[in-house]
């Protein structure tokens, strides 16, 4: 096995292909967390016929994308944001915020933490439990809120521990943070990927609540990273003013914004994804849960965090046996709360998910 320290991101494959001299090529990222259908078959048909978009400015309200969005989601165009990816959101609330301190559930993503120390404020963490199963105990943590927090981040779906709050959940933690004059952050990258998501989401919660925002992006569920269009809902029309005052204008170029209004409404392709996902999802997990050597926990969007048992294995390990069949699994020990022995693992392709789990479940 390796010496070296190095822990990879699942956009990291030159780094790989640095240290293991495999080709990026052959690699099957299982810690990208990306849609293994690819980009979107309608928008692979149309996008090349709308390649005259670039010889004009995109419409600096984004008028049309917004409508699409909206539908999509369903909330009203004028509560929509739409941003050069989500981090580009996360950036500009956290630096109009600029939250003095701000509690996030962990573990979790950690350009929260990055965007709020560098806007020189302090950052806690709510731990999940592992003996809970990474399920958040709403009680003892709306118990914990109070006036000195004036943002709170909450990834839904969570990243890694693939655990959800619904929306009953999440209106309880709305209620008493609007008591505390809390400003709450949703992340939902992941929440189209959940069974039932439409009671995970907190979308709907966005026409009573003046205290929520919620982030999407394309990178995930479209399987689009590149494409760099993310977008955020709230209720707040007076946050909304005051990120478009500060937002550049055209951060999102033309193709971007045709691209969206294609892949959102590609029905056939986010029916297939769902459909795919779930089979998978559910297979993965029974076969990975029926070994003594592992804890999976039950997952609710496309990845799912596993604990390992056996004690002379570590995540390191399994990261190195994986990575030399061509197959890049996320080695979690760097996440505040875990430790070597998690690691995450998205969902494939039925055949690359199979080469996944003779890896993990051999002797």
């Amino acid at each position: 096995m390796l010496k070296h320290k190095d822990h990879f991101h699942g956009s990291d494959l030159e780094k790989i292909e640095a240290v293991y001299g495999i080709k990026k090529e052959n690699i099957t990222s299982f810690s990208a967390n990306v849609n293994p259908l690819g980009v979107s078959p309608l928008l692979r048909e149309s996008l090349a016929s709308h390649i005259d978009a670039i010889t004009t400015y995109p419409d600096r309200e984004y008028t049309s994308l917004r409508r699409c969005i909206a539908g999509y989601a369903g909330c009203d165009g004028d509560n929509v944001l739409v941003g050069n990816g989500s981090t580009e959101l996360i950036s500009i609330l956290i630096q109009l915020m600029h939250p003095k301190k701000a509690l996030i559930i962990g573990p979790t993503y950690s350009e929260y933490e990055r965007e709020i120390s560098l806007g020189g404020g302090t950052c806690l963490y709510y731990p999940l439990k592992e003996e809970q199963d990474f399920t958040l105990d709403v009680s003892h943590f709306t118990a914990q809120l109070n006036e000195s927090i004036d943002l709170l981040v909450i990834c839904n779906p969570n990243n890694p521990t693939s655990t959800a709050l619904n929306q009953p959940q999440m209106r309880r933690i709305l209620d008493v943070c609007k008591q505390h004059d809390i400003f709450v952050m949703v992340d939902e990258t992941y929440v189209e990927f959940a069974p039932h998501w439409e009671e995970i989401s907190a979308v709907p919660l966005t026409g009573y609540y003046n205290n929520i925002m919620i982030l999407r992006g394309t990178s995930k569920f479209f399987a689009s990273p590149g494409l760099r269009l993310g977008y955020a809902i709230t209720g707040n029309r007076d946050l909304i003013k005051s990120i478009n005052t500060r937002k550049n204008p055209w951060t999102i170029n033309s193709l971007a914004v045709v691209a969206g209004e294609i892949m959102f409404t590609d029905t056939e392709y986010i029916h297939k994804t769902r459909s795919l996902i779930s089979a998978e999802r559910s297979r993965m997990y029974e076969a990975l849960n029926a070994d003594e050597r592992y804890k999976v926990y039950p997952p609710t969007a496309n990845f799912m965090l596993v604990r390992i048992l056996d004690e002379a294995l570590t995540s390191g390990h399994l990261f190195d046996k994986a990575i030399r069949r061509g197959l890049m699994i996320r080695d979690c020990s760097t996440f505040p709360f875990l430790d070597n022995k998690f690691f995450r693992f998205c969902v494939m392709s039925p055949e690359m998910n199979g080469r996944l789990l003779d890896c993990l479940l051999e002797g």
